[in-house]
Formats: C-alpha cells, structure tokens, sequence
C-alpha cells in the first residue's frame, strides 16, 4: 500500500505519518519542562525566572494559533506544513546553540509559533477522510499530539541524561527536518479552501465562527476546562516524585508518561464512536471517568500504582474528550476546518497556561492534596457544564420542531 491509496482519501501509512509528525511538533513546546533547572545553570538564569521559558513556548502557541493556523483555508496545506516544520526546525537548531538567555527566549517563542503545524495537520487529514471516517480518522492523528506531550517528557530526560539539554534541540531539529522532507513528498496538494478573501477577512471570520456556532463554543469551553486538569496533574508532578521519600530522576519522572501514553491510546477508537453519533455519550462518561481520575491521583502517599492507575484514567478521558470534540466540529463548516480548529485550539491554549499556574501556586500553599482538589474541581465543572449545554441543545431542538 502506498502513502496515497486511499482511506477515504487517506492511507493508512499517511494516517500514521500524520500523527508522528503531529506527536513530533507538540512535543518541541513540552521539551523544555524537565530541563529548565538546567538550562538555568547553563544560561546563568536566575532560577526564579526560568519558568519564562515555558510562558514563551505557550504565548508563541497561542499567537500561532490565531496567525498561521487560519492560513491552511486560504493557501496550499502542503506547502504550508512543510515550511512551518523546516522553520521549526530552524528555530530548534537556534534554541540548541543559543549562547545566552535572550537567544533562547526568542528561539522558544520561534518553536511555539511554529509548533501550531499541528493543527493544520489535523485539519487537513480531516479534509482528506471520508465523510463517514472522519472522526476515525481525525482520532488516529490526534492520538499522536497527546503521545507527544506525554513522551516529551521521557525524551528529554533521557536525552539530556546522555548529553544535556542542548542534545535535546539538536536532535529534535534533524527528526523535524527529517519529517518535513517525508511529509511534502507523500501529502497531496492540498487545495485552498477559501478561494476568495484577504487574509484580514478570514481572520475576522474566525470570530463570527465563535459567535454564531454554539456547538463551536460549547467545544471550545470543554477543550479549555480538560487541558486545565491535564496540566494540573502534569506540570506539579515533578515536584513530590523528586523529593523523598520517591527522589526519582528526571528520567523516570518522565516514564511515568508512559502511563498516559497507555491511557491515550486506548481512547483512539472515540473517533469512531463519534462517527456513529455517539460522541454525547462519550463525552459524558469521558468525563465522569476524568473526575473520577483524581481519587488514585491523590493517593500518591500510599502507593506508586494509584498514581499510575489515575494517569492511564485521566489521559484516556481527555483523549476520548479532545477526539470526540474535534470530531463533532470539523462536520460544521468543510470550507473552514482550518479556523474551527484554530479556534478550538486558542481555548487549549488558555485552559493548558492556566492550569500550569494554578498549580503550582496551589502546591506551593497547600502540597498535592491542594493540587488534586484543584484537579477535581476543574473536572467536574467541566461534567456539568457539558450537562448544561446538552440540556440546552434539546431544549433548543424541541422549540425548533415545534415552531
């Protein structure tokens, strides 16, 4: 089977390259966080600055989202993907010889604009399925992106354990090249989708989307509520497994993504249940699962394996939700998948930032106790408020039919 027999119109082999590509470019945003003690050291940072680095990936990201992302409806995809991933590239290369602080701060922002590829990525495997595929699809290359903020974690540990953090960029820019030149060479030409409008109106339609698509928005609100609580758990993690009585190394810190790749994987198959219109259904017992998630977190004190047993829980929940959600949307408008997913995206962005600060003033205050109740609270805002909208939508459904 070649790179372009169909499935749909996608292979099975492009299927698959998308999410490798997808899981490589998340991961460049997530590299820096077991290492950023360090790059302190390296760089001559002031420690207590250092978390500037990850602000910097997160506001390039979002800029991303609202600049590049939008472009995939206007302009060849093909073309598109492939610059972004040679630039990004480019930009890790200057991260892994930067000589001082700012060199790196603006090679980080570079790497977090540019890691939006991503969602064009999705967007345009969304265009290539069939109809009938899509969220099947959409699910396969989506499971790549939660791999690769999982195992970006692993990767970096391990790679810095063998030759600093410096290796980690370098590397990471030759494998970005690497799929760059695969990806252009097996992607179809991916026709504009907008074929007329300034990129200034196309900009502006993305807030009419929002206004005027309430599944859009109901989406987006769940999007920024589940990346909170993953970033919850996520970002305060490396604090209580490095202090006694676990002291784990950044290297096993960072198999404990492994967990999550587990429960990630298991979610791929929501695609498909959103498909057969099953995707409220999903959604709801995703995210009783995510609530539920955070009882094994909080028993950390007591064993290693509830930990390890509220990962696989809490990742499969969001894969299933995130899947789900993208699945639903991408039906709305095919001539704008682009800016759905741009917009979509922009609300990860603010619930994943978010939820990294809330955390680790919360564990400064109140330890993982504090960190885990936090966790909760955010997952089950999020259960409620997909109850709200769905009690909405029928009742909406109802005065429609009998108007």
């Amino acid at each position: 089977m070649t790179a372009k027999d169909p499935v749909g119109r996608m292979s099975r082999a492009m299927t698959f390259m998308f999410a490798i590509a997808c899981g490589a470019s998340v991961a460049n945003i997530y590299f820096a966080h077991p290492l950023l003690d360090e790059i302190a050291r390296d760089l001559s940072v002031d420690p207590a600055r250092i978390g500037i680095v990850v602000t910097m990936t997160q506001v390039g990201y979002g800029l991303g989202l609202l600049l590049i992302v939008p472009l995939g409806d206007l302009i060849d995809r093909r073309r598109l993907v492939a610059g972004q991933m040679v630039l990004s590239a480019i930009a890790l290369m200057g991260v892994g010889f930067a000589p001082s602080e700012p060199v790196m701060l603006m090679g980080m922002a570079a790497i977090g604009i540019l890691a939006v590829v991503v969602q064009v990525i999705v967007a345009f495997a969304a265009s290539l399925a069939a109809p009938h595929e899509r969220g099947h699809v959409v699910g396969l290359v989506t499971s790549g992106v939660v791999i690769g903020i999982l195992m970006a974690r692993f990767i970096a540990g391990l790679l810095a354990d063998l030759g600093g953090w410096r290796l980690v960029y370098l590397a990471a820019a030759m494998s970005t090249l690497t799929l760059a030149g695969l990806l252009y060479s097996a992607m179809p030409t991916g026709a504009p989708q907008a074929r007329s409008g300034s990129y200034g109106a196309l900009m502006r339609s993305m807030f009419v989307l929002i206004r005027d698509e309430p599944l859009l928005r109901a989406r987006a609100v769940l999007a920024c509520l589940i990346f909170a609580a993953l970033n919850v758990l996520w970002t305060p993690l490396v604090l209580p497994l490095a202090a006694p009585p676990f002291s784990f190394s950044h290297t096993e810190i960072g198999m404990f993504g492994l967990a999550g790749v587990a429960g990630a994987l298991a979610a791929g198959r929501a695609g498909g249940l959103a498909d057969r219109g099953l995707g409220q259904t999903t959604t709801g017992l995703a995210l009783a699962l995510l609530t539920a998630s955070w009882i094994p977190i909080s028993l950390l004190d007591r064993s290693i394996w509830f930990l390890l047993a509220g990962i696989v829980m809490l990742d499969l929940a969001i894969q299933a939700v995130h899947v789900t959600s993208q699945s639903m949307i991408f039906g709305l408008h095919e001539d704008a998948r682009s800016r759905i997913v741009g917009c979509y995206m922009l609300f990860y962005s603010i619930g994943s930032a978010a939820g990294s600060i809330a955390a680790t003033l919360v564990y400064a205050y109140a330890g993982w106790g504090g960190v885990c109740m936090l966790g909760a609270v955010i997952s089950m805002s999020a259960f409620w408020f997909w109850v709200l909208t769905l009690r909405y939508s029928r009742a909406r459904r109802k005065l429609v039919l009998e108007m």
